[in-house]
């Protein structure tokens, strides 16, 4: 699989600390061995959207969708429960 990032999700990774960047990039290496990585949990969060939720860290989530062969990545922000 290979990634590819919007404008959006681009501007939000700018901003955020560089040890939270670095926990995105580990993530993200995870991701494209293995969708079923344990430290992702990820899950679909929209199915009318195809969108996937999966984890940073405790409390930051990424939200990306499956297009053929690639990972779209949208959003990354706090999680709130």
């Amino acid at each position: 699989m290979k990634a590819a990032f919007t404008t959006h999700f681009k501007r939000s990774y700018k901003k955020l600390p560089q040890e939270i960047q670095q926990a995105f990039d580990k993530q993200l290496n995870h991701l494209l061995k293995n969708l079923r990585h344990p430290s992702l949990r990820a899950k679909k969060y929209d199915e009318s959207r195809n969108l996937w939720q999966a984890r940073v860290t405790g409390h930051l989530r990424f939200y990306f969708e499956i297009k053929g062969d690639f990972y779209v990545f949208h959003e990354i922000r706090v999680h709130e429960d």
